[in-house]
């Protein structure tokens, strides 16, 4: 083409400005592209400091985030936004990542312009469509209407060839959420927080503890919580620490639990770079985090996923990650496992990503540039 390339590339939650912050850069660092950076707000102070992390400003900031919206709400606000910005200022491809609600929506927003759509992370499947909620729809929802589909792996394309996804439409890139965690774990950091200072530079092992799923809310979160404090209580040299969602049912949960142990440090939410390094530093993970599941074997950490099904299948099948769910039992037994058995751990810890090599955002680049040649 001999004008540039318009991208509109849109974000919403802290994962998505994760996952896009790697193509952005790489899509401004070529001259054949003008990249627009839309934001819907989402989620608000949890996306702006990953935007500032990697020094990128939203041109537009549709700002929907109210107090307890509901699915509904952020679906149909950031619909509205996102069908004028594409009427006032039309792009030739708009971009998003993974499963969020941002997501589909700027797929359907793209849909009724008629502008091809790209799919940044696509095919990911647990074929439940309540678990996890909301994200495996938006996903289903989001296939169809995209034009580009950015495949993490092998399997997830297979996932989209199943569905009858034009093989021609689908690419194995990696993941860009490996490309963003290796840049971010190459700068220098020291934490000023006490609490988390404390856990970085524990003598002792480090216990990491992640959960905030709308399914795991209620009596499985208790569980995970009971069985995070069995393991304090058992291994002396062990530290927890737990930064836990905004959301009041989570919180409420674990600090009932965890709140009074002196070796269980719970903390607001961590900045992505702070979390970045407290996962280099971890022991072990215990997670129901998608993102984190990708992002763990990058430093070569062990990982117990805290739900019954996972669209990652990938990390299991690697044997850098087990699946475990929430039953207390279960999560103490392969945890213990792991603490005790040096040869066990290692095996884990030396399992290769199956997710990237952090060169997956140059690889859209590439693809959406001979696209429009």
């Amino acid at each position: 083409m001999e004008r540039r390339i318009r991208v509109a590339a849109v974000c919403g939650t802290r994962p998505d400005a994760i996952k896009m912050a790697p193509v952005v850069l790489a899509l401004r660092q070529h001259p054949a592209f003008e990249v627009r950076l839309i934001a819907t707000g989402q989620h608000r102070e949890m996306l702006d400091q990953v935007l500032r992390l990697f020094e990128l400003t939203p041109d537009a900031d549709l700002d929907i985030m109210t107090p307890h919206q509901t699915l509904t709400e952020i679906t149909v606000r950031a619909l509205e936004g996102l069908d004028r910005l594409l009427r006032e200022q039309p792009v030739d491809v708009v971009l998003a990542q993974g499963d969020t609600t941002t997501t589909f929506v700027a797929a359907l927003a793209a849909f009724y312009h008629k502008i091809p759509f790209g799919h940044v992370e696509a095919g990911l499947r647990t074929y439940n469509k309540f678990q996890p909620f909301p994200e495996e729809i938006n996903r289903r929802l989001t296939a169809p209407l995209a034009d580009f589909h950015f495949a993490p792996t092998e399997r997830a394309r297979q996932n989209l060839l199943q569905e009858h996804i034009p093989p021609e439409r689908v690419w194995v890139t990696g993941n860009t959420g490996i490309d963003a965690v290796l840049w971010v774990a190459r700068q220098p950091y020291e934490p000023n927080d006490p609490a988390l200072r404390r856990a970085l530079h524990h003598p002792g092992r480090l216990l990491l503890l992640t959960t905030h799923r709308r399914e795991n809310w209620g009596e499985p979160m208790a569980n995970i919580a009971r069985a995070a404090r069995q393991l304090l209580e058992r291994f002396n040299d062990l530290l927890l620490l737990v930064p836990m969602h905004r959301n009041p049912r989570v919180r409420e949960t674990l600090l009932a639990i965890l709140g009074d142990h002196p070796r269980a440090v719970l903390t607001e939410p961590l900045d992505y770079a702070p979390f970045v390094h407290a996962m280099r530093h971890a022991t072990l993970i215990l997670t129901d985090s998608g993102g984190v599941q990708e992002e763990a074997p990058a430093f070569g950490k062990p990982i117990l996923v805290l739900r019954e099904t996972t669209e990652r299948p990938e990390g299991v099948a690697a044997g850098a990650a087990i699946l475990v769910g929430t039953d207390p039992e279960r999560i103490v037994a392969e945890a213990v496992h792991l603490l005790t058995d040096p040869d066990a751990y290692a095996q884990m810890a030396r399992a290769v990503n199956p997710y990237g090599d952090g060169h997956a955002a140059e690889r859209i680049r590439d693809i959406l540039l001979a696209s429009f040649e």
